[in-house]
C-alpha cells in the first residue's frame, strides 16, 4: 500500500478500533495490521499524539503475562472527532470515486 495513503488513513482506523473496544498498545498494532501493515514505531507515537490532544485517555490494567499494560480508551473529544474524519473520509471516498469514474 502507498506509504501517503496509510498515514493518511491510520488515525481514523486507530480511533475506530479504539472505540470498539480499549487496547493496549501492541494490541492495536496488531489489530490494525490485520487491515494495514503497519509496525509499532507507527501506531506507538500516533497513540501518545492521540492522548496528548485529547482524543484518548489512559489506565493501566494488570496482566497474567507480565507487568501492567498501559490501556488506550476513547474521550467524549475522540468521540466526536471521530464522527468527523468519519464524515471527510466518506465525502473524500465518494468525490475520488466520481472522478475515477468520470461523473
Amino acid at each position: 500500500m502507498n506509504a501517503q495513503y496509510k498515514k493518511g488513513v491510520l488515525e481514523l482506523c486507530v480511533l475506530k478500533l479504539i472505540q470498539q473496544d480499549d487496547l493496549y498498545g501492541y494490541e492495536t498494532v496488531q489489530k490494525v495490521s490485520f487491515y494495514i501493515e503497519v509496525t509499532e514505531s507507527t501506531i506507538y507515537p500516533l497513540l501518545r499524539r492521540l492522548t496528548k490532544e485529547g482524543y484518548l485517555s489512559t489506565y493501566n490494567r494488570e496482566s497474567n503475562e507480565g507487568p501492567p499494560r498501559k490501556y488506550y480508551s476513547m474521550t467524549v473529544e475522540g468521540e466526536v472527532y471521530l464522527a468527523t474524519l468519519i464524515r471527510e473520509w466518506d465525502q473524500m471516498v465518494d468525490s475520488v470515486q466520481r472522478l475515477l469514474k468520470g461523473m
